[in-house]
């Protein structure tokens, strides 16, 4: 069963890019004792991904962050190399990036997308949460193709 408004976000391992390499990051220091938008795509450097999703938040940023937010988070099951270079190609140096490379938080979440059809194997659905101190207070998940209900302005107006 999918993760719900109101659950705990499950302890998992994630990797994000730093000087030397990529560095292991617990979801306790994402989220304990913080307010965090996690918006996670299917692949990075997709063009829905790269064209409308990940840019809507890097030009909003200020804006999030101003609301109370204290971390903007963007996850695909992809490697911490592939996501550190999408954030330098986006300039999304506001945007903590984070690579789930083995959808083991992915699927922790139980918000799997199989995406083998189109050679993708298997990826993160694309959706939007906010997160208060570990607990989800908001999940926007895309019922479909498209980016309406995770996009940065529809999670700015529910801050």
């Amino acid at each position: 069963m999918p993760i719900q408004t109101g659950d705990k976000i499950p302890a998992c391992t994630l990797k994000t890019m730093g000087a030397e390499g990529p560095v292991d990051i617990t979801t306790e220091d994402i989220f304990n004792g913080k307010k965090v938008v996690l918006f996670a795509v299917p692949g990075a450097f997709t063009p829905g991904c790269s064209m409308t999703h990940l840019p809507g938040y890097v030009v909003n940023a200020d804006k999030i962050k101003a609301a109370g937010v204290d971390t903007i988070a963007c996850m695909a099951v992809n490697d911490a190399f592939v996501m550190g270079a999408w954030g330098k190609d986006q300039n999304a140096d506001e945007i903590l990036m984070l690579g789930d490379g083995n959808g083991e938080f992915t699927a922790a979440l139980g918000l799997e997308l199989d995406g083998s059809g189109f050679g993708l194997g298997t990826r993160s659905q694309r959706f939007a949460m906010i997160v208060e101190d570990g607990t989800v207070t908001h999940l926007n998940v895309e019922p479909g193709a498209g980016i309406d209900v995770s996009s940065a302005e529809t999670i700015m107006a529910l801050l």
